[in-house]
């Protein structure tokens, strides 16, 4: 396994982030174990879960995992997220100082662990002021409970914004961005990833393979059925297979195929392997609900395509850019060279 510093940190994650989002719902407790044991043995540290992952279940699992592992706890990166409601009541949601204490204290106890080593703001909240929760994160890094702090789905401004107050007050700033990035979605592309360079975040992709599009098992003419997670909902969440079915999806899968067949690789693999080697890619995360899935991705843990195969998956999936300052009109003031 490939190691990597996370953004502009001296933090050393593994190239390939093992996501956990599935356990206690789609993924039981000795799956989860599977799991987590097949990562460590296969030289992963990373791993991300989240407050509301299964209400709080998918924490706790990792935390039990850790505490039938004496000493493992220090060969890993635990990284989980705040923002989102766990509580039905006012304060039970957002970024303010009070939710996001009662949510990080609560997150400490399910993992059992005195300190996590990313926390990281799962969502934007447009009713907190800023200051109010980088002071939080501020604060929680000074009393030890948090050691590096992220962000997650923050937009091109909104992280733009975090970093400069940040930097303004001398508050810890982030190191990382948790984005949707993947060959059929590379909209960040437009804005963030600049942002990102500018202020040193390192990404760590959810959805790598699209929410399995890219593992090339859904069929142009067909909704898909059976025991997925678009079989029982075809209409689900950012994957409905309504709204992705279109020309420009089958040309992307159409050519991660023909990159699978070149390189002896799946697609799934393709497509991981691709976006692991993005720029500013730190890890993408691994959102299996099987070990036999999760071991088909770990088999690209040092894996590196071909540039020339890189090349097609770039130009095939290119995302289409509005009008100018973006698009062909925009090259020029965007790509400008000393004479």
């Amino acid at each position: 396994m490939e190691y990597r510093l996370l953004g502009r940190s001296g933090l050393a994650v593994s190239r390939l982030c093992l996501g956990t989002m599935t356990y206690g719902k789609e993924t039981d407790l000795a799956g989860a174990f599977d799991q987590l044991d097949a990562f460590l043995d296969a030289g992963g540290n990373f791993i991300d879960t989240a407050d509301v992952y299964c209400k709080g279940v998918s924490e706790e699992i990792i935390g039990a995992w850790l505490a039938n592992r004496p000493g493992v706890r220090d060969q890993v990166v635990i990284a989980t997220k705040g923002r989102f409601p766990m509580a039905a009541h006012a304060n039970g949601v957002g970024l303010s100082r009070r939710h996001l204490s009662d949510a990080l204290n609560a997150s400490l106890s399910r993992l059992g662990v005195d300190s996590v080593d990313l926390y990281q703001l799962h969502s934007w909240d447009p009713l907190t002021p800023i200051d109010e929760y980088l002071r939080f994160v501020d604060d929680a890094v000074t009393a030890g409970k948090v050691q590096y702090f992220g962000l997650s789905n923050f937009t091109g401004w909104q992280l733009t914004a975090v970093s400069e107050r940040a930097s303004a007050h001398g508050w810890t700033a982030p190191v990382s961005l948790q984005p949707q990035y993947n060959l059929l979605t590379r909209h960040i592309e437009l804005e963030i990833t600049g942002a990102c360079a500018e202020y040193g975040l390192g990404l760590i992709p959810w959805s790598p393979l699209a929410g399995g599009w890219l593992s090339g098992k859904y069929s142009r003419d067909h909704a898909p059925e059976g025991a997925t997670r678009l079989g029982e909902n075809p209409s689900r969440g950012m994957e409905d297979y309504h709204r992705r079915n279109t020309d420009a999806t089958w040309r992307i899968l159409d050519v991660v195929a023909e990159v699978a067949d070149a390189s002896g690789l799946t697609m799934a693999q393709v497509s991981l392997a691709w976006l692991a080697d993005r720029p500013l890619v730190t890890a993408p995360i691994l959102g299996n609900r099987t070990l036999d899935q999760l071991s088909g991705s770990l088999a690209i843990a040092d894996t590196h395509l071909d540039p020339a195969l890189t090349a097609r998956l770039d130009e095939v999936s290119a995302p289409v850019m509005p009008d100018y300052p973006y698009g062909e009109l925009g090259l020029d003031q965007r790509n400008r060279t000393l004479p």
